[in-house]
């Protein structure tokens, strides 16, 4: 798997599914949740309030992932996940690692040969740069695809800032 990390938006990356920083209630927000909305339509909105009204009534579980259709954006699919928000005392970095392996696999089950990811936790959620850092590079280092199944061949983690590439750059390097 080629793994690498770049300055970018990635509302405009072209991959074949990207990931949103989720809220549990999968129904915008802001920062890249926001962006993701903004770039992929209402469509987008509408899918997500399906999956709230079907799927998960009560929210998408932090450190999980669920796929919704790219709609206007030049990505095929989004996957949606929800960070740990440090703010708020939840701390363990397993449920961090876990927003990046569950988004492989389900970018997996779609059969989606690349993925980019934004810096799941950091931002408005207060983790760290660096800690976000160690614990997605480590975690998709460490992710197999499920059996049956072929896992992505390109991981880009496409970041807002030099700061946090110099983290993500830090980590890959390590």
């Amino acid at each position: 798997m080629l793994i690498t990390a770049e300055l970018g938006d990635l509302t405009t990356v072209e991959a074949d599914a990207i990931v949103n920083a989720a809220n549990s209630n999968l129904l915008g927000g802001g920062g890249v949740d926001g962006a993701i909305h903004a770039a992929a339509g209402p469509r987008l909105l509408e899918a997500c309030r399906r999956l709230r009204k079907t799927t998960y009534p009560d929210g998408l579980a932090v450190g999980d992932a669920v796929a919704t259709p790219g709609f206007d954006l030049p990505a095929r699919w989004v996957i949606h996940t929800v960070g740990p928000n440090r703010n708020r005392g939840h701390d363990d970095p397993a449920l961090l690692a876990s927003c990046f392996t569950r988004s492989l696999d389900v970018a997996a089950e779609l059969g989606a040969p690349s993925v980019a990811f934004p810096a799941v936790g950091a931002g408005a959620y207060g983790w760290a740069p660096d800690d976000v850092a160690r614990t997605a590079v480590s975690a998709v280092r460490s992710w197999s695809a499920p059996p049956g199944a072929e896992g992505p061949h390109v991981v880009r983690f496409v970041l807002f800032g030099d700061l946090v590439l110099a983290a993500f750059e830090r980590a890959l390097n390590a």
